[in-house]
C-alpha cells in the first residue's frame, strides 16, 4: 500500500522533523545570513559540570538513565551492551516506542542478552535466532524494543526484538512503522557460524514482547552496513558503508514498503566524473571536493551484490562510483537527506553531506533531472566536531551529531553550518550513539555505548 500524504507527514514528524523545522531549514539554506542584530545566540549556552560526573549539559537541561546493560528485561533476558543506533515511534496511549541496536560481537558473551554461560538461551525459540551458532555460540547482536512513558520518564517494558545477528550498528526507521537494523560485519558461515552476515534486517514496531522473524534483506547488498534512510515518497532506501573507502548505496524496491520482495542495488557516482574521491585527505593529492556546491549525480547498477569476497565497494568504485570516508549516520528530512563521514576531511575528523533526490528519483526520467550531492560542512576543527558518527535531525531543523571519540560531545549544526554543543560525556571513555527525538520532540534519547547506558535528555529545546 502506498503511504498517504498523512502517513508521510507522520513519518517525517516521527523521524524528528516538524514543519517549522523544515521551513527554517529551507529559508536559511536559500537566503543570506541574517544581520548580526537578528541573530544573538546559537545553541543553548555553555555546558555546566554534571555533579554526578556523567553528562555535562546546558542550563535548564537534565538527563535520566532509563536503561542499563545487564538489567533483566520483560522477556527474562538481559539488556545487551553496546547500544548503538535508535529510532522512536508513536505507541498507544501517548507512549513512545524505541527500537535500539546492539553492536555486540560474538565473543562478547558478557554483553549479550543470554547470560555469561548462555543460561538464558532456553527462553528463546531457536527459529527466531538468525544464527544460533549450533547452540554453542549464538550470535549476540540484535535489537531491543523499549516502551517509554514520556510523562513519567520511565520504561514500562523492554524486550529483545531481533536476535542472532552480529554487530548491529545503526539502521533507520521506515514510514510504514518498522526499523531497519544493519550488521556492521561480514562474517561468513564457517565452523560454528551457521549463516553469512553483512545484511540488513527489518524489525516491526510492536508493544508486545516478541522476537521478529530474522529475515536478511539480501537484495540490499552484503557489506559493512552502517545506517539507512528511507524516502517516504518512493520507499527508496539509502545506505551508508562504514569503511575508509566505502560507497553510498541506493536500493530501489520492486514494491513500495516491501523490501523483502527484492529490488535493485546501486551506488552513487558524480555525473560525468568517474570514481571521484570525496574524502579530501591531505595525503591523497587529489582535487578537493568542494564545500557548499551542489553537484549532479548518477547511480550505477551493481552486480553480484552478495559479494562473497566483500569487494562490493571495490567493484563499484572501479565502475565509477564515488568513494567516501566511513559513511555512518544518515537521516531523511524534507526531500533531502544528510549523512556523516566520520573521518573525512583534510584532518580526517569528519564531513557531513547533503543529498537532494531528483523529482524523478529512481526512474528513467532522473537522467534529465538528476539528484544533487553537496558537501554541507567540513570544519577541519576539532573544537567544532571530532569524528561525527550517528546523526538525526531535530524538530527545529538542525542536524544533531554524535561524536565517536573517547570524550565525545553531542553537537548541533544549524542550516547555515554553525556549530554548537548540546552535551559532553565526562563519565566514560565511550562514544555517543543513537541520538533520536521522541515523536513529541520533547526528549532526546542517546546511548553511551561502552557504558551500556541509554539516557533521556529533557530541557527547553525550543528555547
Amino acid at each position: 500500500m502506498t503511504p498517504s500524504k498523512k502517513d508521510r507527514r507522520d513519518f517525517i514528524k516521527t523521524s524528528g522533523i516538524l514543519a517549522a523545522g523544515f521551513l527554517g531549514l529551507q529559508r536559511y539554506a536559500s537566503t543570506p545570513l541574517l544581520a548580526n542584530n537578528q541573530v544573538t545566540k546559537i545553541g543553548y549556552g555553555p555546558l555546566k559540570p554534571d555533579p554526578k560526573g556523567i553528562l555535562d549539559l546546558p542550563d535548564g537541561f537534565s538527563y535520566k538513565i532509563i536503561s542499563r546493560m545487564g538489567t533483566k528485561m520483560s522477556d527474562g533476558l538481559l539488556v545487551p551492551g553496546k547500544a548503538d543506533g535508535m529510532a522512536t515511534f508513536k505507541g498507544s496511549n501517548g507512549k513512545t516506542i524505541i527500537i535500539r541496536n546492539h553492536e555486540v560481537s560474538t565473543n562478547s558473551v558478557k554483553e549479550g542478552a543470554f547470560g555469561k554461560k548462555y543460561e538464558l538461551l532456553e527462553k528463546v525459540d531457536k527459529q527466531k535466532v538468525y544464527d544460533y551458532g549450533k547452540g554453542e555460540a549464538p550470535c549476540l547482536g540484535g535489537t531491543t524494543t523499549l516502551i517509554y512513558d514520556e510523562e513519567a520518564g520511565t520504561i514500562e517494558s523492554e524486550f529483545m526484538s531481533l536476535a542472532g545477528t552480529i554487530r548491529n550498528c545503526a539502521g533507520g526507521p521506515t514510514p510504514w512503522n518498522s526499523w531497519i537494523s544493519c550488521e556492521e560485519d561480514v562474517t561468513k558461515a564457517d565452523g560454528t557460524f551457521e549463516k553469512n552476515h553483512g545484511y540488513a534486517f527489518e524489525v516491526p514496531v510492536t508493544e508486545t514482547p516478541q522476537l521478529c522473524d530474522p529475515i536478511p534483506l539480501k537484495a540490499m547488498g552484503r557489506f559493512n552496513h552502517e545506517a539507512v534512510a528511507v524516502d517516504p515518497e518512493t520507499s527508496i532506501v539509502y545506505q551508508t558503508e562504514d569503511r575508509h573507502d566505502g560507497l553510498i548505496y541506493r536500493f530501489i524496491p520492486n514494491e513500495k514498503q516491501q523490501l523483502s520482495k527484492g529490488g535493485r542495488l546501486q551506488a552513487l557516482a558524480i555525473k560525468g566524473q568517474k570514481s571521484v574521491d570525496t574524502r579530501n585527505w591531505k595525503n591523497l593529492n587529489l582535487p578537493t571536493f568542494p564545500i557548499g556546491k551542489k553537484i549532479e549525480v548518477e547511480w550505477i547498477d551493481l552486480e553480484d551484490i552478495d559479494a562473497p569476497k566483500d569487494d562490493l565497494r571495490f567493484r563499484g568504485f572501479d565502475q565509477g562510483a564515488a568513494r567516501f570516508a566511513r559513511g555512518e549516520g544518515i537521516w531523511f528530512g524534507d526531500r533531502e537527506l544528510y549523512f556523516a563521514c566520520t573521518n573525512g576531511g583534510k584532518i580526517a575528523q569528519g564531513q557531513v553531506f547533503k543529498y537532494t533526490p531528483s523529482k524523478q528519483e529512481g526512474t528513467p526520467g532522473e537522467s534529465n533531472d538528476p539528484g544533487a550531492l553537496e558537501l554541507f560542512v567540513e570544519p577541519n576543527d576539532t573544537d567544532l566536531v571530532t569524528n561525527c558518527d550517528n546523526l538525526t535531525i531535530a524538530p527545529w531543523g538542525d542536524i544533531i551529531l554524535c561524536e565517536d571519540t573517547s570524550r565525545p560531545r553531542i553537537v548541533g549544526v544549524t542550516p547555515k553550518g554553525e556549530f554548537y554543543k548540546i552535551g559532553k560525556n565526562v563519565g566514560y571513555k565511550s562514544e555517543f550513539a543513537g541520538a533520536t527525538f521522541s515523536p513529541s520532540g520533547k526528549v532526546l534519547f542517546v546511548n553511551i555505548q561502552h557504558a551500556g547506558l541509554t539516557l533521556a535528555i529533557t530541557g527547553p529545546w525550543q528555547g
